[in-house]
């Protein structure tokens, strides 16, 4: 079983996140980055398959060098090949990405067969746009179903299951494959401390490979205005009683 997971790395989630004052970046410099946690979810999934079935799990991220940080986190919980394609500052929006991974895709199953399943997040935590998994599996020419919280895989096929509200909603899907995972498919482990060394060890591909940008253009980036919330204690006795029943006429409990 040869399964392919892409990544990102994203600021880590519930960081403060500070833009730049010509509104064109991200401020990093006190920022913390992380795998982004829906795909974080699809490398523990894979990783899990092929303990099962065996065979082994790549991992490609598209981002500039230090995401070489996540793709080493991939090899300490069990992930056995790493490809990072290098963006050096290139502005990449879902396109140019998409074309990316499948021209790495390409390059990568020639060298050393087709895979029987990719994994994608469901969407980025950073940008969310849910694109980049559906323009490279439609250029591929492979099926695709996102959402997806439930993966066993059969000799031909591929049984995926996406959450709704009256239970589950049901897909087979012929191999080879694509799925974009949700976070919540499991709990995805810690590395061990011999998992982390063997990660220092493993051998990262850096693949350069560019395409035409989509022709989507970011404008700026905006970060809203901060909500502050204020907690006023009515009071800790019955004297409290007066200031409750003007708070619940206040908000219309009472008439």
């Amino acid at each position: 079983m040869r399964i392919l997971v892409c990544v990102k790395r994203v600021p880590a989630p519930g960081a403060k996140i500070n833009v730049t004052t010509d509104g064109q970046a991200v401020e990093t410099a006190h920022l913390g980055f992380t795998t982004s946690p829906h795909e974080e979810c699809a490398v523990e999934e894979a990783v899990q398959i092929t303990e099962r079935m065996g065979g082994e799990v790549t991992v490609l991220t598209v981002g500039p060098a230090e995401a070489e940080e996540q793709l080493r986190y991939a090899a300490s919980v069990g992930c056995h090949n790493l490809v990072l394609v290098p963006t050096d500052g290139l502005a990449l929006d879902p396109q140019r990405t998409a074309a990316i991974i499948t021209e790495t895709v390409g390059g990568l199953e020639a060298d050393g067969g087709g895979f029987d399943l990719i994994l994608f997040g469901n969407e980025s935590a950073d940008s969310g746009g849910f694109q980049v998994g559906v323009r490279v599996a439609h250029a591929l020419g492979r099926p695709i179903v996102n959402g997806i919280k439930g993966i066993d895989v059969e000799d031909d096929h591929i049984v995926a299951r996406r959450a709704v509200d009256a239970g589950f909603e049901v897909y087979e899907l012929p191999r080879p494959a694509v799925l974009g995972v949700k976070e919540g498919i499991n709990l995805p482990r810690y590395p061990t401390m011999k998992g982390r060394l063997a990660s220092k060890k493993a051998e990262m591909v850096s693949q350069p490979i560019d395409a035409e940008n989509g022709g989507q253009v970011m404008v700026r980036l905006h970060r809203p205005a901060e909500t502050v919330k204020e907690t006023v204690m009515l009071g800790d006795s019955e004297e409290a009683a007066p200031a409750i029943v003007d708070l619940l006429e206040e908000i219309g409990v009472l008439q």
